[in-house]
């Protein structure tokens, strides 16, 4: 028996569709065929996928097995593709990254700088946004990779690897309010302005955005300096505090009792499996994740 990727695509779309009507929409194919490809499916694989005693096809718990591992094989299939393509295709002319814009203290520069020193005919652009915009300049195609915060749940195609911790911390100006509390409750929180970091689209919802009074900004710098003028408080990265101490002589780290002051997420590197990626991008991937494999 030889599976292939568009078995495991066909099977993947009705999987995710609940039906073979709505699959074969998806997939630009008539009805009868997609069932027909799936009655294949089940002889090839003297498997039972589908019960179809109802208007509906339903999964059977070997297909919900076989599922995870579709998802995987397909992942697998289109690195592979991706990586095929790069070595066919040569070294890309341009790699362009967006970096989150709370990320710039980290130490994605060093990343760079080993790409630049690999391929060094290859131009880099770096794209600094909030966090909801990076996951759009992948999406767009308009960034081949992202240094990104950790996300509970990527969207469909996309991969990261984790390459490093990075703390932020709630903070305000010596002069503000809440910078004269000695323990600081979320209600006393909420009651006070936050200055938020924060996409350009309004319809995307800004993460760590606790009070009732919002200003948005899409940059931390411009948080910072909304920060200092005692309009509110906001969530900035200590390791700023740390390479600018006239900064931290002028803030205060808001002395949190509901919750940790300081919020320690991982950095990622995110791609989106469905595109192609060039050399200089795969090199990049590879080495993170051999410096991963190094601290285990």
């Amino acid at each position: 028996m030889n599976l292939n990727q568009d078995q495991l695509m066909l099977f993947k779309t009705v999987m995710e569709c609940g039906s073979f009507s709505a699959a074969a929409r998806q997939l630009g194919k008539v009805p009868s065929a997609v069932s027909m490809a799936i009655a294949n499916l089940e002889i090839d694989l003297n498997l039972t996928l589908f019960d179809r005693v109802g208007r509906e096809p339903i999964p059977t718990l070997a297909a919900q097995h076989l599922y995870q591992k579709a998802l995987h094989l397909l992942v697998d299939l289109q690195a592979w593709q991706q990586y095929a393509q790069a070595l066919s295709q040569g070294v890309e002319a341009e790699l362009t990254i967006a970096v989150v814009s709370e990320l710039q203290y980290s130490n994605w520069p060093h990343y760079v700088a080993q790409v630049a020193h690999a391929f060094p005919s290859v131009k880099i652009n770096i794209l600094n946004s909030p966090q909801e915009d990076a996951v759009q300049l992948l999406d767009s195609g308009r960034a081949q990779l992202a240094f990104m915060f950790e996300r509970e749940q990527l969207q469909s195609g996309e991969q990261f690897v984790e390459v490093e911790p990075q703390t932020l911390v709630p903070v305000a100006a010596i002069s503000h309010a809440l910078a004269q509390q000695q323990a600081i409750g979320l209600s006393s929180l909420q009651q006070h302005r936050q200055i938020v970091v924060a996409s350009r689209d309004r319809e995307r919802l800004p993460e760590l955005s606790y009070s009732k009074d919002v200003w948005h900004t899409d940059h931390h710098d411009s948080a910072c300096r909304l920060i200092l003028q005692g309009l509110g408080w906001g969530i900035l990265p200590l390791q700023m505090l740390h390479e600018h101490p006239h900064l931290a002589a002028k803030l205060k780290i808001l002395p949190l009792c509901d919750f940790s002051p300081q919020l320690t997420y991982f950095m990622d590197m995110v791609w989106r499996s469905d595109r192609f990626l060039g050399q200089a991008a795969q090199f990049l991937i590879q080495h993170i994740q051999n410096c991963r494999k190094n601290l285990l």
